[in-house]
């Protein structure tokens, strides 16, 4: 019997602005899809459009706990630093009424250039006015106003995404949970041409955790499926890659797939 592939990640792995993109189910032909396709696997789908790294791993580890005994495979397509994962006073709005995802797009300095940037988008502009009331109603928008005024900063990012990659890949290993890890963009680790993990010794110790003999990058410098599919020009949508940049990643991460699903 197949594993069961978990996947877990961003809107690049839940699939927004895909073919079949229906703006409530993950798509079909997302690269994690398709992998699950290739291996007659039954694929869950966890990612969610705009969360950041925590929220990736504690979504991961939700269900894992509370699926003991399953059989499953897990893949993530890591994120971005700059998005957060809060327990806020409980809200029927929240992820479990408890949890929200604040990214600098939630700040009331960055909505203009939110409309600009989804301006062609009407079903992108529509979702975002649906998250902006919630926003308003849960009070995580003038939170989000004053830590990206006052708090935010890349090292305290890299920290705490490094913490919950390390955090989950120790639990499946505790748990013997086989899985496979890549990134959007290698921001995760890189400011341009300087490695993250030099900035001091606690970012050197936390990065020589990563077993990275179980991810897959697209290029020099740990680059991301999102950096790769614009270096390659390949069709995109307002903000996202289209279907023929998921089909070929697929295509390049699946021997490391199948070496990692099939391994006893």
């Amino acid at each position: 019997m197949n594993k069961i592939l978990l996947s877990g990640g961003c809107s690049f792995t839940f699939g927004n602005e895909l073919s079949d993109d229906n703006g409530k189910d993950p798509s079909c032909n997302s690269w994690s899809a398709i992998l699950a396709r290739d291996v007659k696997a039954e694929y869950i789908c966890l990612a969610k459009g705009g969360i950041g790294n925590p929220a990736i791993a504690r979504r991961i580890f939700s269900y894992i706990s509370s699926n003991p005994g399953k059989d499953v495979f897990v893949t993530a397509m890591w994120s971005f630093l700059s998005r957060y994962d809060w327990a806020m006073p409980r809200h029927k709005a929240l992820e479990g009424t408890r949890w929200a995802t604040i990214t600098p797009w939630d700040t009331a300095d960055n909505q203009a250039e939110v409309q600009k940037t989804l301006a062609n988008s009407e079903p992108q502009l529509e979702d975002w006015k649906r998250r902006r009331d919630d926003v308003k109603s849960t009070g995580v928008g003038p939170f989000a106003d004053a830590i990206y005024r006052y708090a935010a900063n890349e090292y305290h990012e890299a920290y705490l995404s490094w913490k919950s990659i390390v955090w989950l890949q120790n639990i499946l290993e505790k748990k013997k949970i086989p899985y496979m890890f890549t990134l959007a963009d290698n921001s995760l680790f890189w400011r341009e041409l300087e490695p993250l993990n030099k900035l001091d010794p606690l970012l050197n110790g936390l990065y020589n955790e990563i077993d990275f003999n179980k991810w897959v990058v697209f290029g020099e410098r740990q680059m991301g499926f999102n950096q790769w599919s614009l270096l390659n020009d390949y069709p995109r949508a307002t903000t996202h890659p289209l279907d023929t940049a998921h089909a070929d990643a697929a295509g390049l991460m699946k021997d490391k797939f199948l070496k990692l699903y099939n391994q006893q």
